[in-house]
């Protein structure tokens, strides 16, 4: 056989330039992608992780100030809305907030959120939330994390929060 000359060799890697470069470049840029998503995924989750702790901590806010003005006087009717603020308390500390991967998270907040829609028309307070209100009466108004006794300021801070 005869040896390959110089010319068709280098005839060889220029035809084969552009599938090496195809090469590199796509490991390049999936090794570059990799670290863009895991950048981009941690920030992510850790948006959307403190915004439905800060809307659990506002539950947990609102059960715990409940509970206590209700344990002052002890009849059959507080009885009953202690029973439901126990319930979310109960339902909030069993949250597992230190496993994203729990396969029944989205869910186990879905109940929640109603368990507490459930509790505030227990207490007869009203409960504004972006794009929401619920409740009766007129007494404490529980505004996306913030308590306010009357008024109706609300700021943009308070309407970030999810619901």
């Amino acid at each position: 056989m005869a040896a390959a000359s110089p010319s068709s060799d280098m005839f060889d890697e220029i035809v084969m330039a552009e599938e090496r470069f195809h090469g590199e470049g796509y490991q390049e840029g999936y090794a570059e992608g990799s670290h863009v998503g895991v950048v981009e995924g941690r920030r992510y989750g850790s948006l959307h992780g403190a915004k439905i702790g800060s809307e659990i901590g506002c539950y947990l806010g609102f059960a715990l100030t409940w509970q206590c003005l209700l344990q002052k006087s002890m009849d059959e009717k507080n009885s009953k809305k202690i029973r439901a603020l126990d319930s979310l308390i109960g339902m909030i500390q069993k949250f597992p907030y230190e496993d994203p991967t729990y396969n029944k998270l989205q869910e186990d907040l879905e109940k929640i959120r109603g368990k507490f829609k459930q509790t505030v028309c227990h207490q007869n307070s009203d409960v504004r939330t972006p794009g929401h209100s619920f409740g009766a009466g007129s007494g404490m108004r529980l505004i996306c994390g913030s308590v306010h006794l009357g008024g109706e300021s609300e700021t943009k801070e308070h309407k970030d929060i999810l619901w």
